[in-house]
């Protein structure tokens, strides 16, 4: 799984991607967690407010930090 957290590096950015580890870790599962950070490429997936978050090249959410519960249930979501 393939997991990307956009954001240009801000606290919330930061805390989406603590989440988003966290989520990963509870769930015992195998994902590549990386930072876009680099204001082009995250226009470039229509995103116009972070964080983000893109699991598997698909935006899932935007614009708000969501709790962990919340990332898991997403992930979940998308391994079925």
């Amino acid at each position: 799984m393939e997991i990307k957290i956009l954001g240009t590096g801000c606290p919330k950015c930061k805390a989406l991607e603590q989440t988003t580890q966290n989520a990963v870790n509870e769930l015992g599962i195998q994902a590549n967690i990386s930072k876009v950070e680099d204001i082009v490429d995250i226009m470039n997936y229509g995103v116009m407010r972070t964080p983000a978050l893109v699991i598997n090249e698909k935006v899932v959410l935007s614009g708000r930090v969501p709790n962990v519960h919340e990332v898991k249930e997403t992930i979940t979501k998308i391994q079925q």
